[in-house]
Order: structure tokens, then sequence, then C-alpha cells
């Protein structure tokens, strides 16, 4: 226990809490304190009188711990049903009685596996030679237990505790959940009554015949489903009962599995609509009852919230808030967005977390609405190096400026040295109290010695739980009648005790305004008063209203201070209104239409059948209708009044507007014609430059078709290298841009420069050479564009995107599938056949000169050795150079004869680029 929890506790301890469902069950909340002691041992034990007392049904958990050998535990024997998990633990006393519990239902789980937990009772005498054992749990008295719905059974650590052994737990749990069980029972040698004779199985809790185990499933006939009270067919209980019955009906169950309706097990209460099948709709049911809990009941509890579904819940979900209609708050769907509901603490994210700290404040932006709870201790201010928390930004507090609500508790045991009030809660308006601090308080300052008062100005309602104010020697403004203002029932009270005393607040002048009422006030000012002594303006009480005189006028309603709207007439030594809104005016600012004060009288506006309204103002600031053939609006009454339909500066201003607009229009029809014509000349020079040919088809007496192609003779001054793509034996390869002489444009080429120098005999060998490369036209064939005649000749070809072959494989190997090598191999195929039907022999097939356009269309290139066969020749024999040897047939390597059968050869060849096709030579 961390210190100061127990001067906490003990200021805590003497609340209560409870609700009544039925006039014979009494239903309290719970606890999740786990191990938790609060305050001393007795301070604990007080805690849990106060809780469990003629209690019959705990919703969440019963937690018996520290509990002494002399405390008085006659208060457990009225509870029969417990909604979570039941906790034995660390106790001294030899019984417990809780011999008239039936269920455990198991809803929340101890350690998430256990619904019954009885662990470590005793205590040991280290100073005893023989016995280590000197007090601790004997007797489990939980003769009237037989239904576990959920979860399973720890024992440990129990070395005094006799008979558990003989229990058969598996009647108890339900075998279709696979319950964790456990069972740790100590060999240390005790004296245990044995059990009666006549208990089945020799199953007791102890001795004697009144506490025999009793069973309820493993001695059932097979027809029975469920429970049953005997061995017989005859003895099995409805469907819907829990723990056992009496008779085989609904209403003679001990308990029910689901839920109880006045009596009666069902598997659900009575739904808010049914179908009718007269008119086939839903119609409301009269007979309808919400789920609260294991039981149906006609009205939710004060302090839940009703939702459509016909449950009492804690916070409505999704795209709900809450909003109160006839007395009962429901959840209904926002009308847009949502105000934004933030997880307090035991909610959500934040189900384990002990209190706000600096690693969860900032969830708290913005928020309007808190389900769950607040605690500000002192950990969230300095940090805690248990779970290595940081120190809190105090200014974050601010963040709860904004909330109005909280839907369980608020808890301040620590708060800034700096500040004197809680002024950061101070919108703060609803505490609904559905969880409580130890099932009792909603809202608790505790020792927080500079706290001067509290600042809670806007808060108006506690709905349910207890206040404790204690223990803070600073605070004044807590002695007035306010606590019980904020009440919704009659059992809640308010505990202030150790704060300030009356004189020492008198004489440093901490009392309430003098605008403020005797029902007290939270802080000093008159913004802090719970009622105002004479009016209220905005919060803050004042002495008087500006009815007659002041800035802005206003009116009262309910001793409030409310202004006018700003079209009434602010008149002098009388009301200028009587109600808020234009149409509550003594007299109009302006002009009055109808019963409205307006700043003018309609113009144009849309009215019945979309006709538009004119009106105009009278002698008496009154709006008249226009006469009805009045199409621009009036200034007077009848025809004469109309005002003249349409004028110079309308007309000026229209015609600007349609000639601005044309001048537009013809623009931007002009640039648009502009630009596409550019582009039409553009395509049509480039489709010129890359296709001409000559238009006069010559005489072909010999039969053969001419050489029509279209060679360019280029200056150096017409294009441009940019960068070097590649070199080899015959030149260097550079990318460049062709600009044709006395045109716009620029083509993108591949320019090849021959290493060795020409001579002009030379030259007219390259033209002629240069007119047979530009002769092709093939898909697969790269044509010759032109041709630059300088010391080394210049050949301009098209430029593909990928490069060669040769370096688009070695880059993209692993990206290159079968069918993609065949596409290219068919291509190159279609290519050279070309060159075969034109009588080229290209002499220089290879990977290096086979160019990629795009990944499926490659083109052959480098015409530098290609040779033209007459008509009648098969063959070439060359006069020597720089030839490829490693691609080249033999008999071209041998005698220099270079025929289209040499072509297939290199063909061959460069598909298999990294193999030596002639091993016979060294090459």
């Amino acid at each position: 226990m961390r210190p100061g929890t127990g001067i906490v506790i003990a200021a805590l301890f003497s609340l209560g809490c409870s609700m009544t469902l039925t006039a014979d069950k009494k239903v309290c909340q719970g606890i999740s304190n786990r191990l938790t002691l609060l305050g001393t041992v007795d301070d604990h034990y007080n805690n849990l009188v106060r809780m469990y007392s003629n209690c019959t049904v705990v919703l969440e958990n019963l937690e018996l711990t520290y509990i002494q050998d002399y405390h008085d535990l006659s208060f457990l024997k009225s509870i029969q049903e417990v909604g979570g998990y039941v906790l034995i633990a660390v106790n001294k006393a030899a019984i417990i009685p809780l011999e008239n519990l039936r269920l455990i239902r198991g809803h929340s789980l101890y350690d998430n596996k256990y619904a019954l937990a009885v662990m470590s009772n005793y205590e040991k005498n280290h100073s005893s030679v023989t016995l280590n054992y000197t007090r601790g749990l004997r007797e489990l008295m939980l003769r009237g237990l037989t239904d576990i719905l959920k979860g399973g059974v720890k024992i440990a650590h129990n070395p005094l505790l006799c008979n558990v052994e003989t229990i058969q737990w598996w009647d108890m749990v339900n075998k279709a959940g696979n319950p964790s069980m456990e069972f740790k029972l100590e060999s240390y040698g005790r004296y245990c009554g044995k059990c009666d004779p006549g208990c089945y199985n020799g199953s007791c809790w102890t001795p004697g015949p009144e506490n025999c185990q009793t069973f309820t499933k493993l001695k059932c006939a097979e027809q029975c489903s469920g429970r049953c009270r005997g061995p017989k067919p005859s003895d099995c209980c409805n469907e819907h009962c829990a723990a056992g019955c009496t008779g085989p009906r609904p209403t003679e169950c001990l308990a029910c599995r689901d839920f109880q309706d006045d009596g009666t097990c069902k598997d659900a209460c009575p739904p808010t609509m049914i179908y009718n099948p007269n008119t086939h709709q839903l119609a409301s049911n009269p007979n309808a009852k919400y789920t609260f809990g294991a039981t149906c009941v006609k009205t939710c509890p004060h302090n839940y919230v009703v939702t459509d579904h016909g449950a009492c819940v804690r916070t409505c979900s999704g795209n709900t808030h809450e909003v109160e209609e006839n007395g009962v708050r429901r959840c209904k769907k926002c009308d847009g967005i949502c105000p934004k509901v933030c997880n307090g603490l035991g909610m959500g994210p934040l189900t384990a977390v002990l209190s706000i700290n600096a690693s969860n404040i900032d969830s708290f932006k913005n928020c309007t609405k808190i389900n769950g709870d607040v605690s500000i201790i002192g950990t969230s201010l300095n940090g805690d190096r248990y779970t290595s928390t940081p120190k809190m930004d105090p200014a974050k507090l601010d963040y709860f400026r904004t909330v109005k609500e909280i839907s369980g508790f608020l808890l301040i045991q620590a708060w800034p040295k700096h500040l004197d009030s809680l002024s950061a809660f101070e919108n703060l308006e609803i505490i609904r109290g559905r969880t409580k601090q130890f099932g009792q308080v909603s809202f608790a300052a505790l020792n927080v010695a500079h706290l001067k008062y509290l600042g809670l100005r806007s808060l108006r309602e506690i709905s349910d739980g207890n206040i404790v104010v204690k223990n803070n020697p600073h605070l004044c403004y807590t002695n007035g009648g306010h606590w019980n203002g904020l009440f919704r029932l009659d059992k809640q009270f308010a505990r202030v005790d150790n704060n300030a005393n009356n004189s020492t607040c008198a004489q440093l002048n901490s009392t309430c305004d003098d605008m403020c009422t005797k029902e007290g006030c939270w802080g000093p000012g008159p913004t802090m008063c719970l009622t105002c002594l004479y009016y209220a303006r905005r919060g803050r009480c004042v002495g008087a209203c500006h009815v007659l005189e002041g800035a802005p006028r206003e009116y009262v309603l309910n001793n409030m201070c409310l202004e006018c709207d700003q079209e009434c007439m602010v008149k002098n030594r009388t009301g200028s209104c009587f109600g808020s809104g234009p149409d509550k005016c003594v007299e109009c600012a302006h002009v009055k239409d109808g019963p409205h004060c307006v700043y003018r009288c309609p113009r144009g506006v849309l009215g019945d059948g979309d006709r538009p309204i004119w009106k105009y103002a009278d002698k008496n600031r009154e709006c008249q209708l226009c006469h009805e053939n009045c199409t621009d609006g009036c200034s007077g009454p009848g025809l004469n009044g109309c005002n003249a339909r349409g004028g110079p500066v309308p007309s000026v201003v229209a015609a600007s507007v349609v000639g601005g607009l044309l001048v537009f229009v013809v623009l931007a029809l002009g640039v648009f014609v502009l630009v596409r014509r550019r582009h039409i000349v553009r395509k049509r020079t480039l489709r010129r430059l890359l296709q001409e040919r000559e238009l006069v088809e010559p005489l072909t007496p010999s039969g053969e078709a001419p050489n029509q192609a279209l060679l360019r003779i280029l200056k150096e001054t017409e294009f441009k290298k940019i960068k070097v793509l590649g070199s080899g034996a015959f030149g260097t390869v550079f990318k460049g841009v062709w600009i044709p002489e006395g045109e716009n444009m620029k083509i993108p080429v591949a320019i090849k420069v021959l290493r060795e120098a020409t001579s002009p005999k030379a030259n007219k060998e390259i033209l002629d050479e240069a007119y047979v490369m530009a002769s092709v036209e093939h898909p697969h064939v790269c044509r010759l564009l032109g041709i630059c005649l300088t010391s080394t000749v210049q050949l301009i070809t098209q430029i593909m995107p990928y490069g060669c072959l040769l370096d688009y494989v070695k880059e993209n190997k692993d990206l290159i599938g079968s069918q993609c090598l065949l596409n290219w191999c068919v291509q190159i195929a279609k290519g050279m056949n070309y060159l075969e039907e034109r009588h080229l022999v290209h002499r220089d097939l290879a990977a290096r000169n086979v160019l990629v356009k795009t990944p499926h269309h490659v083109k052959i290139t480098d015409f530098g050795l290609a040779k033209l066969l007459t008509a009648d020749e098969k063959e070439y024999h060359a006069d020597g150079g720089k030839v490829p040897i490693k691609w080249m047939a033999l008999e071209s390597i041998l005698h220099w004869t270079y025929t289209h059968q040499s072509d297939v050869w290199s063909y061959a060849s460069e598909r298999f680029p990294g193999d030596v096709p002639v091993m016979t030579y060294k090459v």
C-alpha cells in the first residue's frame, strides 16, 4: 500500500453504496481492488461491512481480504449471487460464512482465469518450534454453492483448511468452457472432522449432514440437459435454471442462467418492440422491460442510460450520445458530429490504470465527456518510479476545462502547488457516479494542504454516490448548504471535515461574495455563487439588469439578464424588449416586417410559387408590399412607386461583363489554335524528314527496283553530340540531336563517328555504301538518316531508348524469359530476311549491333560493313580491313568471302554470344 492511502481510506470507509432491484433483493456494486489493503485492517473491514450489508446480489466482484479472526462476518450470509469473481485471500478468520451463495457468474475473472480464488489464508508463527501456523481459514462455508457459469477454481496455500479436497468441483464448473483448475493442498498436520456418512460421494464443506455438498449435475439422469434436483428424469430443472431448482418449471429455479423476470427465468427480457401481424409493422410492447445485469426491470436505475435495444448501460456507444427524455436518459444518434467522449480510468485502454498521469493526460484533450473515472494522486504529478512514469506537466490539467460530464467518480488527492483551486474542472456540470471509489464515493478532495477553494462553479448534479471533502487545512467555502442540492437520491450525503474553520476563513476574508445567496459558493467573487441574490448575467451575479439603461439592453427571465435582439431600438427609461428574438422588441431600430424587426425590407425574396417579393418602408417604418406589376422593387405604393426597370449603371456593368467574357473566349481560342497548328507543323516536318522520298519513278528497263532512298548530306553544324553511348572496333557512338537547317525542331539521333580518316576517293565509296544503308525500310532494321563527310565520317541513324541488346540482356538477365528471347530471335530473323531480299550482306551481325526500341521490339543496325550484291551475284569477296572474327563464318575467315549464308552463321553465333563458335582455330 502506498504512503498516505490509509488516510484516504479512513476518510472514505464509513460510506455505503447499494441499489434496490425489488422489494426483497438488494443489489451491491462490488469492487475490483484485488489484494489492495484499504487503510488499516479495521478500516478495510468496516468498508466491507458498509458495502455488503443486507446485499443479495453483487453486480461485480466479491473480494474478502485482510479479515481478522475477531471480525464479525454475519453480514456475508445474505449474499446469494455474484456477477464477477469471488476472492478470499490473506485472511486470518477461521470461517468465511458464505453459506447462502448459490451462483458465481464469472463475468469478470481473477487473473482472467478463476471465478473462485481462495489463497494464502493463514498466519505463520515464526517463533514457534512445533506450530508454524497459528491462525487461518479452517472452514470454507460454501454449502449453497452449486453453479459456476464461467471460469475455474484456484485453492492454494491454505494450510489449515479442511475438507476442501472432498469437493467435486466438476459438478459446479462448466466443462464446455475448459476452466482452469488449480489446487495446492498442504500436507501440514491438522485435525479435520470427517464428512457425515450420509454425504453423497463423501463430499462436504465441513462436518455435519447440513454441510454436505449439494449435487445438481453429476447425479442427474441422462435426459437432463442442465441442472437437476435428483437422479430421476422428473427431477430435471428447466433449461433456463442455474444453481438448481425445486421443480421443473422456470418459476422454480434457485437462480436464473440468463435473466430473471418477476420470478421467471428467461433467455431474454421482453423486447421494447414487437411485430404486429395485423399491420405488418413493429409496435411498442406495453410489457417491455430492460435488462439490468441478470434481471429484467421495468425502469432502469436513474443513474443508468437506456439503449434502443432495451438495456441499462453505463455509457453510450458508437455515434450516439446521452439525452434526457421525460426524465429518462437515453442513447440517441448524434445530429452531425458527436461531442468528443473520452475513456477515463477503468475504461478501454485505461482499464487497469491507477490514475491520470503523464502517459495518458493527452488523451483528454478537447473532451466533452469522460466515460469512466478521473483520479489525480501523488504519482500523477510526481511520476511513478515503479512504472517508470515521468512527472506530468501541470499545465496539461487545463485539458479538463472542456469536460462537462464524468460518468464515474472524481478523486483529487494531489494538486499542483501553484494552483489554489480545482479551476481545471470549472466547467464540469455532472458527476454521474456510475462507478464509485471503493464502491461509495463519487467526489472526493483529500489531503491537499494548499487548496483554498474548490472552484467547481458549474457543478449542478452528483447523480449517485457520496461526497468526501476532508483534511484540507486551508480550504474555505465548504460549509454552505449547497451539497444536498447536488444529490438525486435520499441516501446520498456529504462528509466535510477537518478543513479550514469558519473563523479563520472570515479573518482571511475568504467568504462568499455579497451577491451570493446563503446557499453558499464555490470560491471568491460573484462568479462562484451557487445561486445569485439578485440576477445573473453570463455566469456572474449582478445587482441589476440593463433593462432601462446600460448597454446592451436586456430583459429578465428567471432572474437572468438576457440580451435584446440587435434590431430592437434602445429605449430610455423604458424596456427595449420583452423576450429573445426580433419579434419581441418594443420598437424597431430600423423597419418592421410583420412582427419582426429587420434591417431593411425584403428585396426580391422568393415567396410562394417562387415569385419574388418586393416591399418598401412606409412613413411608419413598416414594410408594405409593392404593386404586383413592380418587377424591380419600389419606393412607394402603386405603379407610380415602381423602380424603373434596368438603368445605365446595370447596363454598363452587364456590357462590361459580357465583353470581358467574349474577349477571354477569343483569346483562349486563339492560343489553342496557335498551339495546335505548331503541333501539327512539327509533326508533319518530322514525318517529312524521316520518310521523305523522290516522287519521280525512273524507268527500270532491267527489271531491278531502283534505289529510291534519299540520303541527306549533313553539315557538322546541323547536329550536336550530347554524350557517349559506346565504342567499338569501327568507331564511337554518341547520343545527340539533329537540328535540320531552316527547321525549328530538334530530333534525337545516334551519331556514329568512324575511327579512320578518309580520303576523297574513300568518301565516294562511303557515299555509295551510305546510299545502300539509307535504302532500307523495315520495322526491324534501323535506317540511316544522314551522313557528314568530315575528316572522320559521321553516320546519323535513329536512336533507340534502351540501347544495344547485349547491354540490355546483361542489365536485365533476371527479368527476361524464354518467350521474350524467342520474340527477339524471330524479329532479328525477319530483319535479316529483308536484307537478303534487298541483296544486302550485313557482315557484322552481333548482339551489340541489335538495338532495343522497347522490351518487345528490336532493330538491326550498324551497316558500316554492309555490301550490296547485284541481282546475279551470290557472294562478295572483301579485300581486308577490320572484321569481327568471333562471329564470322569459316569461309569468311579463310577466304574473305561473305554471302547470305555467312550472315546466317553470324545469326546463329549471335543467339549464343557467350560461347566461341569455332574451337579449332584460335580466335
